[in-house]
């Protein structure tokens, strides 16, 4: 994996039983054409199969497509506030920080606006 090869610790899918891995049984031609990754297109595919479901994005160009094709789509910040919501994590701005370090671009201002509807600010 990707992630490995640039010394993050990446779990082995085969190691959790309980995940099962599954494929898009097709793709809108519409999206082939945008600048979307196998893995924004393969999980946005399923979501519209599953139309119950979330689907989890952080690229602008996928969540925008994804809201337009009438998704539900969370990003990892959403993630974090649920977590927080639900009692798993005690903050989120630690979190938040590791994840600009490892090179995922939070703006200022959403960072701002994050810690502030985490109740950190």
């Amino acid at each position: 994996m990707v992630g490995g090869h640039k010394g993050y610790v990446v779990p082995k899918l085969s190691d959790y039983s309980w995940l099962q891995i599954v494929n898009p049984q097709s793709l809108p031609s519409e999206w082939l054409s945008l600048d979307l990754g196998p893995g924004e297109l393969a999980a946005m595919s399923l979501a519209i199969e599953n139309p119950d479901s979330i689907v989890l994005l952080d690229d602008m160009l996928a969540r925008r497509t994804a809201r337009a094709a009438g998704l539900n789509v969370w990003g990892t910040l959403k993630v974090l506030l649920e977590l927080k919501h639900q009692g798993f994590i005690k903050s989120i701005e630690p979190f938040v920080n590791q994840l600009s370090d490892a090179g995922m671009w939070v703006s200022n201002e959403v960072k701002h606006r994050i810690l502030v509807l985490a109740g950190e600010l």
